[in-house]
C-alpha cells in the first residue's frame, strides 16, 4: 500500500466513523434540550474527555505552537502553564455550582442559565448577542483545518475550506450533542495517542537540555518575560493574563455548558479528573513550536509553523508518510472536536435564548428544527470571515473570545459563588463594563495582546461588583 493510498484510507476510515456516530446521536436527539445537552444520561468520562478536546481545538494543537515558536519560553509558559492552571480552577471552582443551579431550573445554555438565575430578560439577550463573538474562534478552526487539508490533500485552501463545513456541518446538523460527545470521545483518542507520540518523538531536538539548547536564540528567547515580545514582556502579560482570562474562558457556552451534560453533582469529580489529565496531555503539543524553531524550519506565517515542521520532519521516508498522514487527519480531528460544540451551542442559543423568546415560545420541535437553519446560517457565515483570514488568525479569535470571557466573568462566578445573587441590574452593568475594557485598552493603553486588554476588563468588571456588594452589605448592616 503506497503512502498515497494509505491516507485516502485512513480519511474515509475517520470520515466513516463521525458519520456513524452522528447517526447514532440522531437517534437520541428528539428535542431542543437533547440537541442542545443531550438527555442528562452520559458517563462522566465520555462527558470529560468532551470538555478536554473542546477546550484543546485548533488553538492547541495548530496555531498555539506558532506563537512559542516566534515568542519562545514566555509564550510557552503562557499558554502551558497560566492558561492550565487558570482551566482547572475554573472547573473546580464552578463545575458544581453550574450543574446544580442548571439542574435544578432547567436550563440548557448559557443565556438560559443566566435568565433562570438573575431574571432578567435584557442580561440574557445581551448575554446570547455577545455569544456569537465565538464566531470569531469558529473562523480559527476552519482556517485550521482547511491548511491541514490542503496540505494533506492537492487541493486549494479555499476547496479545503469547503470541505471542511460541509462535513462538520452535515454531522452535527444530524445529533447536535450526542453527535458532538460521541465523535469527540473518538477524536479525543486520537489527539492523546498523536500528543504523546509526538512530543517523545521530537524530544531529540533537545539534546538532552531545553534550555540550553533554546539559548542559541538569545537570551530574551529563553526568558521568562521576553522583552523582545510585543505579547508575553511581563508577569502581568505572562501568568496573571493566561490565569485570569483562560478562567474566563471556561465560561464560553461550548465548555461551561459540559456541566449540564452530567447526570448528577456525584459525577463531578470523574469528569474534572478526566478533562485535567487529557488537558494535560493536550498542553505539551506546545513544545512542538519550539522543535520547529530548532529544527531551523522557515514557515510562510506564523499559524502554519506546525504544518510545516510536520511535513518537513516527517517525509523523508516511505514510513515517515504513513505516520504524516495519520497526524495531520487527527490534527483535522482537533479542530472538528471544538468547532461541533461551538456550533451546537450557537445555533441552541440563537434559538433558544433570542428567536423563541421575542415569539413568545414555540413547540421543542420547531425549536429543533429552527436550531438546525440556524446552523447553516452560521456556517454561511464564518466560511465567508474564513474566505480571505486576518495575517494572524489566532489574535482574531482571541479578540472575540477573550471579550465574551471578560463580560461573563463577574455574572456567571459570582452567580455560582454567592448565595445571593448579585442584581441584574449589576451584574448586567458588570458584563458591560469587562467587555468594554476589553475593547478600548489596546486604544488607550496601546496593548496586544487580547489577553492582557480582556484580564484589564475583568479587574474593572469586578472592582465593580465588589463595590456593589460593600453597598449591599453596609445596606444590609444599617437596616
Amino acid at each position: 500500500m503506497t503512502p498515497e493510498l494509505f491516507k485516502y484510507i485512513v480519511m474515509f476510515f475517520y470520515l466513516g466513523a463521525t458519520i456513524w456516530l452522528s447517526w447514532l446521536g440522531m437517534r437520541k436527539t428528539q428535542t431542543i434540550t437533547g440537541f442542545a445537552i443531550g438527555n442528562r444520561d452520559m458517563s462522566p468520562v465520555l462527558v470529560g474527555i468532551t470538555l478536554a478536546t473542546s477546550v484543546a481545538s485548533t488553538a492547541t494543537f495548530v496555531i498555539n505552537p506558532g506563537f512559542v515558536f516566534v515568542h519562545g519560553v514566555s509564550a510557552y509558559l503562557h499558554f502551558g502553564i497560566a492558561a492550565s492552571s487558570g482551566i482547572l480552577a475554573a472547573l473546580i471552582l464552578l463545575t458544581k455550582g453550574f450543574n446544580r443551579i442548571g439542574a435544578a431550573n432547567g436550563a440548557i445554555t448559557i443565556p438560559d442559565w443566566i435568565q433562570r438565575h438573575y431574571g432578567s430578560r435584557a442580561l440574557t439577550l445581551l448575554f446570547a448577542l455577545l455569544n456569537l463573538l465565538s464566531i470569531t474562534f469558529v473562523v480559527l478552526i476552519l482556517v485550521g483545518c482547511s491548511l491541514l487539508i490542503a496540505g494533506l490533500f492537492p487541493i486549494s485552501q479555499q476547496l479545503a475550506l469547503v470541505l471542511v463545513l460541509l462535513f462538520v456541518f452535515s454531522y452535527v446538523l444530524m445529533g447536535g450533542t450526542y453527535a458532538h460527545a460521541y465523535t469527540n470521545t473518538l477524536q479525543g483518542v486520537l489527539m492523546v495517542v498523536i500528543s504523546i507520540v509526538l512530543v517523545v518523538q521530537g524530544w531529540h531536538h533537545f539534546a538532552g537540555n531545553p534550555l540550553a539548547t533554546l539559548a542559541q536564540f538569545g537570551d530574551n528567547y529563553t526568558a521568562i518575560y521576553n522583552p523582545d515580545s510585543s505579547l508575553y514582556y511581563s508577569f502581568f502579560s505572562v501568568f496573571v493574563s493566561g490565569f485570569v482570562i483562560t478562567f474566563a474562558l471556561m465560561m464560553q457556552p461550548h465548555i461551561l455548558t459540559k456541566a449540564l451534560y452530567l447526570k448528577s453533582e456525584r459525577d463531578t469529580r470523574r469528569f474534572i479528573w478526566t478533562a485535567a489529565i487529557v488537558g494535560l496531555i493536550f498542553s505539551q503539543m506546545l513544545l512542538l513550536g519550539f522543535y520547529a524553531k530548532i529544527a531551523g524550519i522557515q514557515p510562510p506565517s506564523q499559524d502554519q509553523v506546525l504544518i510545516t515542521y510536520l511535513i518537513a520532519e516527517y517525509s523523508s521516508s516511505a514510513l515517515s508518510q504513513y505516520f504524516i498522514a495519520f497526524v495531520l487527519i487527527a490534527l483535522l480531528a482537533a479542530g472538528m472536536s471544538t468547532l461541533d460544540g461551538i456550533l451546537v451551542s450557537l445555533s441552541a442559543m440563537v434559538v433558544n435564548d433570542i428567536y423563541l423568546p421575542l415569539r413568545n415560545g414555540g413547540s421543542t420541535r420547531s425549536g429543533l428544527t429552527l436550531s438546525r437553519h440556524v446552523l447553516v446560517a452560521i456556517g454561511i457565515a464564518a466560511g465567508a470571515l474564513a474566505w480571505n483570514p486576518p495575517a494572524l488568525v489566532g489574535l482574531f479569535a482571541q479578540q472575540g473570545v477573550y471579550g465574551l470571557g471578560a463580560a461573563s466573568f463577574v455574572p456567571i462566578l459570582f452567580g455560582v459563588v454567592l448565595r445571593e445573587p448579585l442584581s441584574a441590574r449589576v451584574a448586567l452593568s458588570c458584563a458591560v463594563v469587562g467587555i468594554g475594557g476589553h475593547l478600548l485598552s489596546p486604544l488607550v493603553f496601546n496593548i496586544a495582546n487580547p489577553a492582557v486588554s480582556a484580564t484589564i476588563g475583568i479587574a474593572t468588571s469586578l472592582s465593580l461588583a465588589l463595590l456593589a456588594l460593600a453597598k449591599r452589605t453596609v445596606k444590609l448592616g444599617r437596616d
